[in-house]
């Protein structure tokens, strides 16, 4: 982030901003939104993003066992989201002899 805070110090800060305008305790607590940025790191193929978040996860109370099942949720998102891809198939193969 360093060329950002050097280039354009002002979408830095308003970057670090909206961090700590949301990563409080307030209607869901910091573990659980860090949970969530976990799971959602994962989807988005961000290993920085995974480690990070992971850390926090874990200095805001969160377990081994709840930082594993929120990146089983997300590998169950992906996986799931690519099962729509079979309506295609059987499109194609609707109305074929086989």
């Amino acid at each position: 982030m360093k060329f950002l805070i050097d280039k354009l110090p002002e979408t830095a800060n308003a970057f670090a901003d909206m961090r700590a305008s949301l990563f409080k305790d307030s209607a869901l607590d910091t573990k659980t939104k860090e949970l969530i940025a976990v799971s959602s790191s994962v989807l988005m193929r961000c290993e920085k993003c995974v480690e990070i978040h992971a850390s926090r996860a874990k200095d805001n109370g969160a377990t081994e066992d709840e930082i594993a099942e929120a990146i089983a949720v997300s590998m169950f998102i992906a996986g799931g989201s690519q099962l729509h891809w079979t309506r295609k198939y059987d499109q194609i193969f609707e109305n074929t002899n086989e």
